[in-house]
Order: C-alpha cells, then structure tokens, then sequence
C-alpha cells in the first residue's frame, strides 16, 4: 500500500488532496495546526492513518516529522501545501513577517527534512504547491511573491543535489494561479479556478512525477508574457497594487 504524508492537510487545497489520495487507497498521514479539521479525513482513510497536529513555524515540527516517517515506515509521498499568502501594498510587517516564517523559514526546515529522511530511506517523491506569484516580484505581495521565488529555487537545488548523489528522491512543484478556497474568500480575481478542477490537474502532474507544473494552461500564457516583459517595464506596471475605486 502506498504511503503519502500531507501537511497543511486542512486548508482547502490539502485537505481536497488528501480526500484524493484516500479515495485511491493510499494510507496517509494528515498534519495540520488544528488536528480537529483532520478528524473527517481520517475516519474515511484506510487503516494505519494518522492525523498529527503539527505548526510548520513551531521548533518541534522536525521533530514531529521524525515521528511519522517512523510511524509510516517507508513513506512513498511527501506532499507540502502548508503556506500562507495575502495582499500586503501596504507593507504591514505582521504580514510580512507570517508569511516569510511559514513560506520560506516553515518551508524550509520541513521539505529539508522530508528530503533527509527520504534519502536515509532510499528514496521518495516530494511534491510541494508554490505559485506562480514567484516567477516576478508582485508589489501587492512583496513577501508572498518572494518566499515563492525562494520556494522555486529551493526546490530547483535539492531536485539538482539529488541528481547528482543519486539519491532517488524525486519533486514536483506545483505553481497554480487563482483557485477558489476560503483563502479567497471575499475576494474576487480574474481567472480564478474551482478547486476540484485544479486538484485534478495536480494530482495528474504529481502521479506523472512531473518537474514544474503551472496549473492551468491560462496561467502558463500569463507566466510567459510576465516573463517577457523587461525590468525596466515590470518596475512602472500596475499589478494589483493601485485599485481602482
């Protein structure tokens, strides 16, 4: 039976993968901050599942991942959706500050673990959901789109320091563009995508053990022209910092 660990299992997009995961007979260990939103989940997973309550900004969060890969024993997947991300032109530097300890500081100490533990194991598959907000610096999201940027390469490291010992571990990044969760809520963007229509998409990357994913087509076109304008032209653009009344 396959084993997959989820964290961040209980934000719209985790736990609507986890559901997936669980309905195709994978044996799962679900991990959230609220161990409570896990409970469902858990009742429909098959035998041998867990739920842990885990804070990937907490200094016990490596600790707690030790655990379950004991638990699980040989751990197939290690899927990484725990993120946080909001509009911030103002520069609040609550906001800031949350979103670098848990994108890029969380991020880090918990995928560099599960790529650890999966090397000692002989391999493993680590697949992580960024954004597409890291490929240019956004002003309505300075530190969001950078802790994304900083995901990107992160992950572009470890797939290279893998390839190169031979260690067997594999990644999947997964950059989406707008999907319709209670992140969103009260907001309302251009090409927002419903959930289980980009969950499909997701899942069909990470079983293809694809590299990078930009989910969907729509946002691979935008990525590519953000990608072709010139810095001297990015730096006077409008991007959702100004709103119009």
């Amino acid at each position: 039976m396959n084993t997959a660990i989820v964290v961040g299992a209980s934000s719209g997009i985790g736990q609507e993968i986890a559901s997936r995961l669980i309905t195709k007979g994978w044996r799962v260990a679900l991990a959230a901050r609220r161990r409570s939103l896990l409970l469902p989940l858990l009742d429909k997973a098959p035998n041998g599942s867990i739920a842990v309550q885990l804070d990937v900004c907490e200094d016990s969060a490596v600790t707690l991942l030790d655990q379950i890969f004991q638990r699980m024993g040989h751990v197939d997947l290690y899927f990484h959706v725990s993120g946080i991300g909001k509009m911030n032109a103002s520069l609040l530097s609550d906001i800031e500050e949350s979103t670098v300890l848990t994108n890029a500081y969380g991020f880090t100490r918990m995928v560099g673990e599960a790529y650890r533990l999966m090397t000692a194991q002989g391999g493993g598959h680590i697949a992580v959901v960024s954004s597409i907000a890291g490929v240019r610096g956004l002003g309505a999201a300075p530190s969001y789109s950078a802790t994304k940027a900083f995901q990107h390469f992160y992950l572009q490291a470890l797939e290279q320091q893998a390839h190169v010992r031979k260690t067997k571990v594999g990644f999947t990044e997964i950059r989406p563009g707008f999907i319709d969760t209670p992140l969103l809520k009260g907001s309302h963007f251009p090409m927002t995508m419903p959930l289980g229509y980009a969950v499909d998409r997701i899942m069909r990357a990470v079983e293809a053990h694809r590299h990078v994913e930009i989910i969907d087509w729509r946002y691979r076109a935008l990525v590519f022209l953000w990608r072709c304008v010139p810095a001297c032209l990015w730096r006077r653009m409008n991007v959702g910092i100004l709103q119009k009344r």
